[in-house]
């Protein structure tokens, strides 16, 4: 079974003295919102200073001043991203960032980043990076083309093929959350968070933490000919980076950082040392933001042999 677990990811940042997105937008307005990328929201948590829907592809976080949204799988997220500017408005947006990275079956998707800047640039203009090697993993990066004050702190950690035995306990028959959770060390990893999870069927797992401002998502997708499971925080995923890599030991990881200063240091003191570098990048933003991007790989002695392919089934498959 094939699933595309990478994830369009968008945030925005608004001016609160005009409205606050916890306390002066309808209960109706997000369902709506994540209605337009194709997904729909499953759960939610919140406290006083976040609220965070489960969707059913990936995530939503919003605090006073901004939101977060991730979607996955042959979602559109730039039309989620469309419906907010059209119906907030344009003058209530301060800063906008928009992300695609590489996709397994990119020719399954229903758009590609170029088209989605172009849908966004016809309302708000901006500047498009990309990140990483084009033959390889990559991370492409659009925001607006305007300074704002870059104080907020973001992680990523994206793993592929991730070991057999890692897999194989993730696409158990009647695996439960608290079985995933246990696995994944989640009462180690988020203690005091307030937590919201889904076990979907037949296979992947989604879950959302949040503690005051704090957040943490993640998204598993366990197939082993398409695996990947994605961690998206603002707090320190490079200090957690040992104790996921341990558990899911994957053939290549991703980590991309926004304002994190200590980037290389923390590299050097966190990322174990059976992993090699194949790419590392770092750019400051026009619009103030610092954006680090490095891909390891895990060295090989064994290959994959060739894999017969169904020509008669999905397009995805060849």
């Amino acid at each position: 079974m094939f699933f595309e677990g990478s994830e369009k990811k968008a945030e925005i940042t608004i001016d609160a003295t005009q409205l606050s997105l916890l306390t002066d937008i309808s209960d109706d307005f997000w369902p709506t919102l994540v209605n337009h990328s194709n997904a729909k929201i499953l759960s939610s948590i919140s406290n006083d200073q976040c609220k965070a829907f489960l969707l059913s592809e990936s995530s939503l976080f919003v605090w006073h001043n901004r939101l977060l949204i991730l979607t996955c799988g042959e979602t559109q997220l730039v039309k989620a991203v469309e419906y907010f500017i059209q119906t907030l408005g344009q003058n209530v947006i301060k800063q906008l960032t928009y992300q695609r990275k590489n996709e397994y079956f990119a020719n399954a998707q229903p758009s590609c980043f170029g088209s989605d800047i172009k849908l966004i640039n016809q309302y708000l203009s901006g500047k498009a990076y990309r990140f990483g090697e084009m033959d390889s993993h990559h991370n492409y990066v659009f925001h607006l083309d305007n300074r704002h004050e870059a104080t907020e702190v973001s992680y990523e950690l994206l793993a592929y093929q991730i070991s057999t035995s890692a897999s194989a306990h993730l696409t158990q028959a009647n695996l439960s959350a608290s079985d995933i959770r246990d696995f994944l060390c989640i009462s180690q990893i988020l203690p005091d968070f307030t937590l919201d999870d889904f076990v979907f069927s037949p296979y992947g797992y989604s879950l959302n933490a949040i503690k005051n401002k704090q957040y943490l998502t993640i998204h598993v997708t366990p197939q082993a000919e398409s695996s990947y499971i994605s961690f998206a925080s603002n707090i320190d995923l490079m200090t957690l980076a040992p104790t996921l890599l341990e558990i899911l030991t994957p053939k290549s990881f991703d980590l991309m950082t926004f304002n994190e200063h200590e980037f290389e240091d923390k590299l050097k003191h966190h990322i174990p040392a059976q992993y090699v570098c194949k790419s590392k990048v770092e750019q400051q933003l026009n619009n103030g933001d610092l954006v680090s991007f490095t891909n390891f790989i895990l060295p090989q002695s064994t290959y994959v042999a060739p894999v017969e392919l169904n020509i008669a089934g999905d397009n995805h498959a060849l």
